[in-house]
Formats: C-alpha cells, sequence, structure tokens
C-alpha cells in the first residue's frame, strides 16, 4: 500500500475521509490562495474535527513552508532520501 500511495495517493484504495484531507492538502500546497471556510467545512463533513484540521493545515502549512525555503537556497535532498523523497539504500543515489 506503501508503493501505491507513493505512486498516486488517489488510486492507493484510502477511505473516504483521509482522500478529503488529502484533497484539502494538495490544494493547500498548489492554491493555497483558493482555500478558505468551504474547505473546512468539507473537511467537517467527512468526519474531520476542528482540531485535526488546524493540526493538518499546521504540518502540511510547515512542510510547504520549509521546502520552499530548501528550494530557494538550492538544498539538496537528504543523502537517505532517493529522488521521490523516499528512503533508499544508497544503490539508485546518484553520487
Amino acid at each position: 500500500m506503501v508503493d501505491r500511495f507513493a505512486r498516486d495517493w488517489r488510486t492507493a484504495g484510502l477511505d473516504g475521509p483521509t482522500r478529503a484531507l488529502l484533497d484539502f492538502a494538495e490544494k493547500l500546497t498548489v492554491t493555497p490562495e483558493t482555500c478558505g471556510k468551504p474547505d473546512v467545512e468539507t473537511l467537517r463533513q467527512a468526519g474531520w474535527d476542528d482540531r485535526a484540521i488546524h493540526d493538518a493545515t499546521q504540518v502540511c502549512s510547515y512542510f510547504n513552508y520549509i521546502n520552499r525555503i530548501a528550494d530557494a537556497l538550492g538544498v539538496p535532498p537528504e543523502d537517505w532520501m532517493d529522488l521521490a523523497g523516499r528512503p533508499h539504500d544508497g544503490a539508485d543515489h546518484p553520487s
């Protein structure tokens, strides 16, 4: 399931609430200016409470923030990660 999720979370067989949260995270990542109260309501209707929505928003926003800083400064990926951001054994990592 992890590999299916890494390739495409939309086809990984996730439950409805999880898919709704990931839809929101994608929207927050790609078009944050379009996020708002309707998105929060969609998450509530999917079963998420306000604390979970808040926490997910904080985590997603932080990762977007720190990744933009790393990208802007040209910080290379960690040695233990492949180009897709997954741990690797070193065999497929460019030197």
